[in-house]
């Protein structure tokens, strides 16, 4: 997605009247023509947002988490 994001506008305005399908097309081919090299940047973005998204949701799963603490999650 962080390559997507980056590239996707110098995509469209090297392809004018591409629509969304297509754009996305070649995006996907662009990936492909990357080196490992290049790609590495955009690798590392995600997994440092992994990260990030999973702290988040382990912190709102604890706060959550916080009623009778009998472990069932009924909702009867």
């Amino acid at each position: 997605m962080f390559f997507s994001q980056d590239w996707r506008e110098r995509i469209k305005t090297e392809n004018p009247d591409a629509s969304f399908g297509e754009v996305g097309k070649l995006l996907g081919a662009k990936w492909k023509e990357l080196d490992e090299s290049e790609k590495k940047p955009y690798v590392e973005q995600a997994t440092r947002d992994k990260s990030r998204a999973e702290a988040e949701k382990a912190d709102y799963d604890s706060k959550q988490g916080g009623g009778s603490g009998d472990g069932d999650d009924d909702d009867e």
